[in-house]
């Protein structure tokens, strides 16, 4: 089970932070990350962080946004700085358990960001 916190509205330029915490049988986990879908889009990888600490960010936000876990790596932050309109979209946390050959994904409720200009 997923459960996201954060996101809401704020002006352009602004920051705003994602919390989301894995529970239950996470053992299996490897990848937990961001996805985002705009009106209209498909949704997209925002950044993802590893077990290991490697992250990805995709470049459409990459010098603005940063993926961070805690300790215990159940709990991924995703910190949004100098927000853009484009940047409005549902954010999806997603922890994902990836094999050699298989993956299987785990998303959390979706939370609603929204940038005016």
């Amino acid at each position: 089970q997923l459960q996201a916190s954060g996101g809401g509205l704020v002006r352009a330029g602004g920051s705003q932070t994602l919390s989301c915490t894995a529970s239950g049988s996470i053992f299996s986990i490897n990848v937990m990350g961001w996805y985002r879908q705009a009106p209209g889009m498909q949704r997209e990888v925002v950044a993802t962080i590893s077990r290991r600490g490697n992250t990805f960010v995709v470049d459409s936000v990459k010098g603005r946004f940063t993926i961070s876990r805690n300790g215990d790596k159940n709990t991924v932050y995703l910190q949004m700085n100098s927000l853009k309109a484009e940047d409005t979209a549902v954010y999806y946390c997603n922890a994902a358990a990836v094999g050699p050959s298989s993956r299987t994904d785990y998303w959390g409720q979706g939370t609603q960001v929204t940038v005016s200009s």
